[in-house]
């Protein structure tokens, strides 16, 4: 490429004070994922100065969009969960307001209350200046495409700001009926990062297109990680039920038109490839996961590790044109997030 490439990274994670103590009174899991011990996912982390920096640095990342590690606020007990997503959205607001040259932040949304939700995301997007939100799939055992969240839906066409979902663990009874009685630890790991996380998610996502939450909310743009959390490489065989299902409109138009899709920084030139000619690279953007893809290649395994420049290659030496490299590394964003607007009253 003949200048620089610019790259926007859409999912990258944090653990502010205000969700780590939460998470220490409601006691939530101990584990790395949410910033516990001493591990080096938990201490990046918490880590949003000069370390996460010279990470970014180290990957070719110029922008990171940070965002609570999954699943935010939304297994909190709702009357905390409302005050915890405040003080977090301002803390993470400190944070950009730090190096606003290098981070900007999606809104942690306590959706376990529809009218706090919609209260928070608007705030956060009217006052802050966030470009959006970050949302978790269920809140209990309330999926994405339950009715309560159409208040916050509607807002987030209103405000014409997209919401970036992330996967997180399922519910208990699958974990039991798909995930257990296995040799330690692959019960867990496959139940979360190793594959459940994606099909829980996937078929939320399915679920919110049957269900009609587009149709209801045609504006409504949501941005899928993982490269489309399974269901993206199925369209061509789900689709076939559409009109079984009652859509308005063939399964994968919701897709090119309601959906964006990051790699999560699953540096699979497959996926990738896969993607491009599903979505189109107008409906890509870019992501890198860190710190869960930092550093870390066991056996050598290629695909997940973003250190040492990987995330910047990666995208360099893909098959498209310095034009598509551009928009998936920063200009989908950019047009995506310049359609953002105040409410008018």
């Amino acid at each position: 490429m003949s200048d620089r490439l610019r790259i926007i990274g859409v999912e990258e994670t944090v653990v502010v004070p205000a969700v780590y103590d939460a998470y220490q009174r409601a006691g939530s899991p101990q584990i790395p994922a949410r910033g516990f011990g001493d591990s080096p996912i938990a201490k990046n982390l918490h880590e949003v100065g000069e370390r996460r920096l010279a990470h970014m640095d180290d990957q070719g990342i110029d922008v990171a969009v940070l965002s609570l590690s999954s699943p935010g606020v939304q297994d909190l007990p709702e009357a905390d969960a409302v005050a915890v997503a405040r003080e977090a959205n301002d803390q993470l607001a400190e944070i950009v307001a730090s190096r606003p040259d290098r981070f900007q932040a999606f809104a942690a949304i306590p959706t376990q209350s529809p009218a706090a939700a919609t209260a928070e995301l608007e705030r956060a997007v009217c006052e802050l200046g966030f470009p959006g939100a970050m949302l978790y799939g269920r809140t209990g055992d309330k999926l994405a495409d339950h009715p309560d969240n159409d208040e916050l839906y509607a807002m987030a066409e209103r405000l014409a700001v997209p919401l970036h979902f992330h996967p997180q663990t399922p519910v208990q009874p699958v974990i039991d009926a798909y995930y257990s009685n296995l040799p330690e630890p692959m019960g867990p790991v496959l139940a979360g990062a190793g594959l459940g996380w994606y099909y829980d998610l996937g078929v939320q996502y399915l679920r919110m297109i049957f269900s009609g939450v587009f149709d209801r909310f045609p504006d409504l743009q949501v941005i899928a990680g993982h490269w489309g959390e399974v269901a993206l490489f199925y369209l061509d065989h789900t689709g076939f039920f559409g009109e079984a299902g009652r859509l308005r409109q063939p399964l994968a138009d919701y897709f090119k038109q309601n959906f964006w899709v990051a790699g999560s920084g699953t540096n699979s030139p497959r996926y990738l490839r896969w993607t491009a000619e599903v979505m189109g690279t107008d409906r890509m953007l870019y992501s890198t996961d860190y710190p869960f893809t930092y550093g870390y290649r066991p056996g050598g395994f290629p695909y997940v590790d973003t250190s040492n420049g990987e995330a910047r290659s990666f995208l360099e030496n893909s098959p498209f044109t310095d034009e598509q490299k551009a928009d998936i590394g920063h200009r989908n964003w950019e047009r995506l997030t310049a359609r953002a607007k105040r409410p008018t009253a």
